[in-house]
């Protein structure tokens, strides 16, 4: 049996975050996200953007999270206080309790991928899992991720564990190609 676990990210695992954040969406958003957009990243400053993240979280109750399974990093979760942007819409108020810019209780997930190649193997169940223990552990008693429109794999995984459309979403603008996203959201109770 391989051993698959999530721990938190370490700084050095910043090249194969960028490497599964790279090969994922040139593979799953080819079709969605401009080719423009996607040619523009490359993999040193991704992986300097992931680095930061995890030695320098904007706030103590940001985390960055790898999958591994034996010795490879197959997937990653970031997440952190929502901000006043990810709540838009009815049912939402912020609930600012001194942290500035970012939301008390509701977490929002930024990114949750697992490299394609890597799928079905429970390990976005993994992430998944860890995040809402995190989420816990930092107060968080709800949480909101976006996901693209045309994602409907995303869409899926999350709904299957209980997250829902909130009937909220937004439009980005990729380089002048419009690229509509859906917010999901569930609440945490005590486990």
């Amino acid at each position: 049996m391989v051993d698959a676990f999530v721990r938190p990210a370490r700084p050095e695992d910043a090249e194969a975050v960028a490497r599964i954040q790279l090969e994922t969406w040139r593979t799953a958003y080819a079709r969605v996200i401009p080719e423009s957009v996607l040619a523009e990243l490359g993999a040193d400053e991704v992986a300097a953007q992931w680095r930061s993240a995890v030695v320098e979280p904007p706030t103590p109750r940001h985390h960055v999270l790898v999958a591994t399974e034996g010795d490879a990093t197959v997937g990653f979760a970031a997440a952190g206080p929502a901000t006043v942007e990810d709540l838009v819409g009815p049912g939402y108020t912020s609930e600012d309790h001194g942290e500035g810019e970012w939301d008390a209780t509701t977490l929002a997930v930024s990114t949750l991928l697992v490299e394609p190649r890597w799928g079905r193997r429970g390990h976005g169940s993994r992430l998944l899992a860890a995040v809402a223990d995190v989420a816990r552990e930092n107060g968080f008693t709800r949480a909101v991720a976006w996901a693209l429109d045309a994602d409907q794999a995303t869409r899926n995984f999350l709904e299957s564990a209980g997250w829902a459309p909130d009937g909220v979403g937004r439009v980005l603008d990729m380089n002048g190609t419009e690229v509509p996203e859906l917010r999901l959201a569930t609440t945490f109770t005590d486990a």
